[in-house]
């Protein structure tokens, strides 16, 4: 399946959210976590009344391991990145664990800075901020954003234009 942003466009705006494709929802990965620790402690118990104890402490240091793991990737599996573009305003939104970051500057100071390199961000400049999106965007795809992300700048750019 291909990644796909949400594009919104409403009567004054137009907004992209960029999220993380997570195949599994924090409880469901949960799930699998306890369902993997109760058998790994089942198994090391077993072995651990058979004359093998040496096998439990390194399976609580392999359930800690994975339940740290499974602690960071709930704390980012809903990181996100809004973008949203009016005729006067425009704001990016990033979440990224428990930090919420918002920059608002104006459209017709503007530009979108991207080359197509490998890895390389989407950059959102306007007058001294920069702003580097579509890190959740696979790199075959950001040419497309950065695309859709000039258009709307543009014509922002000309209504205002038109209205002066």
């Amino acid at each position: 399946m291909q990644y796909k942003w949400k594009y919104v466009v409403d009567a004054d705006a137009h907004q992209w959210v960029l999220k993380r494709n997570c195949a599994l929802t924090p409880r469901q990965l949960g799930g699998w976590f306890g369902s993997l620790a109760l058998v790994s402690l089942l198994l090391a118990a077993m072995f651990a009344v058979r004359g093998a104890w040496l096998v439990f402490p390194f399976t609580l240091i392999e359930i800690g391991a994975l339940g740290f793991a499974f602690v960071w990737w709930s704390r980012h599996a809903g990181d996100y990145e809004r973008i949203v573009i009016r005729a006067d305003s425009f704001y990016v939104e990033t979440s990224s664990g428990e930090r919420l970051r918002r920059v608002e500057h104006r459209p017709a100071w503007a530009r979108v800075e991207y080359d197509g390199a490998r890895r390389e961000p989407i950059r959102i400049v306007a007058g001294d901020v920069s702003i580097d999106v579509g890190s959740f965007v696979p790199d075959d795809r950001r040419a497309a954003l950065a695309k859709e992300l000039r258009g709307v700048l543009a014509s922002c750019i000309a209504n205002l234009e038109t209205r002066s």
